[in-house]
């Protein structure tokens, strides 16, 4: 073989190495597909929406693992929470600024703790509304089932408005055993921001030596 041969081999060889370097490399996929494994050089379209792990071909180290697609539904959900996350991350930072405010606006530790007690007295009386409201929801619901059991009873079908006035009697109890919870939630809440308002005004505004303080307010459970 002549020198210009054997040089032409050599630089073919080189040619084909730095190609085969420069080709990126070929992915993998692996898959879940009726209860067993597949994998394969290439994604089937039955398999797009499906959770699988992307494997490089050259090394056979798994890249990247992907979720299965969401469904429309879960998608509205996801959607849904982060949008509620976000309003109360909102509504949190807003809170802290209306915090800060009070601890700088009130010129002493009795006149923010007064404040606090307005909506203390507002929440309870609140509180103690709602639980009227249910007290009659639930009595007004039992006359109304004992009509219904009455009638079954004597063997004659429940009468469709009494079974209306049922479904939205018990809808409205519901709703009014709701919002005694959430009620009861934001005495917590007001008693705990109570608490941090007072901290952060000692903070700022310490009080003289042998200063009283009074104890915070008693939330209704």
């Amino acid at each position: 073989m002549t020198r210009t041969a054997l040089s032409a081999l050599v630089l073919l060889g080189l040619a084909t190495a730095l190609h085969a370097a420069d080709t990126p490399p070929k992915k993998l996929y692996c898959w879940n597909e009726g209860g067993r494994k597949v994998c394969g050089d290439a994604l089937p379209s039955s398999a797009v929406d499906a959770a699988r792990t992307e494997i490089n071909s050259k090394s056979g180290m798994a890249t990247s693992a992907l979720g299965r697609a969401l469904t429309p539904e879960e998608r509205a959900a996801a959607d849904a929470r982060a949008r509620a996350e976000a309003d109360a991350a909102t509504a949190s930072a807003a809170e802290q600024r209306r915090l800060m405010a009070m601890v700088e606006t009130f010129p002493t530790e009795g006149d923010l703790r007064r404040a606090f007690e307005a909506r203390v007295s507002l929440n309870r009386d609140a509180m103690q509304t709602a639980r009227m409201g249910i007290d009659g929801l639930r009595q007004s619901l039992v006359l109304l089932l004992r009509r219904a059991g009455d009638a079954e009873l004597l063997s004659k079908p429940v009468p469709k408005p009494l079974a209306s006035d049922i479904r939205n009697q018990h809808g409205q109890l519901l709703a009014q055993q709701a919002a005694l919870a959430t009620l009861q939630r934001e005495a917590a809440t007001i008693q705990s921001q109570l608490q941090e308002a007072v901290t952060r005004y000692r903070e700022l505004k310490p009080q003289p030596a042998g200063a009283a303080t009074a104890p915070a307010p008693t939330p209704a459970g």
